[in-house]
């Protein structure tokens, strides 16, 4: 319980709009969108706010009674949708998620209704595949990809509070370590394999050069 995340790359912020961060205000209608969402309208001072939440937000929020609810504003082509969350760790595990290739706002809502800021973060820390499966839509191979790249975009605070950097761990930009990472992964190597063959790899090269140094130091395992 002791590990919890932060971004080194400012993932999910809007620019270019206005953007909200928190509201408070009475819950006038609740309306779920099949298992992966729950729309929500808060009037605040007579404005009525449309959000969408996580089932597991959701469960603590009734109808006619006020909610505090900590918000992203997405923007994308045109159109404006505010995602709601219990905490604001919530809300930035939601916004690292979508830093993620492949990772949509709808995704990530579902990661983070399955598992809870605190957990994510441990999951993400340990390699656990399993975990990630759990999640709806995420197979094998996506839950491999998606934990190598996250591994190398985040930064882990452990208990006594020391920051440990995912990249500095594979000694490789974040760039680098995660087209690697992702390469392995697709190729169906297992997140711990991934790691300990980067470790051993030099300090500069291509992806090309790297990922060849990889399945290299990976064939005698197999």
């Amino acid at each position: 319980m002791g590990t919890a995340f932060r971004s080194r790359c400012g993932a999910g912020r809007t620019r270019g709009a206005a953007v909200i961060g928190s509201l408070r205000g009475i819950v006038t209608e609740r309306r779920a969108l099949g298992d992966a969402s729950v729309d929500l309208v808060v009037d605040v001072g007579g404005v009525g706010y449309r959000l969408l939440v996580a089932p597991r937000t959701a469960a603590g929020l009734l109808l006619g009674h006020e909610a505090a609810l900590a918000v992203h504003t997405h923007v994308r082509e045109g159109a404006i949708t505010l995602y709601g969350f219990a905490s604001s760790e919530e809300r930035t595990a939601f916004e690292l998620l979508l830093g993620a290739h492949g990772v949509g706002p709808g995704l990530a809502l579902t990661i983070l209704n399955i598992h809870d800021p605190v957990e994510l973060a441990e999951v993400i820390a340990t390699g656990n595949v399993g975990a990630l499966r759990l999640v709806p839509g995420v197979g094998q191979k996506t839950a491999a990809r998606l934990l190598l790249e996250l591994q190398a975009r985040f930064d882990y605070l452990s208990a006594d509070g020391v920051a440990v950097a995912g990249a500095q761990r594979l000694n490789r930009p974040p760039s680098i370590a995660a087209e690697v990472g992702e390469a392995l992964a697709q190729l169906g190597y297992a997140p711990d394999e991934a790691r300990a063959a980067m470790r051993s790899l030099p300090e500069e090269g291509t992806v090309e050069e790297l990922l060849r140094l990889a399945l290299r130091n990976l064939a005698p395992r197999r």
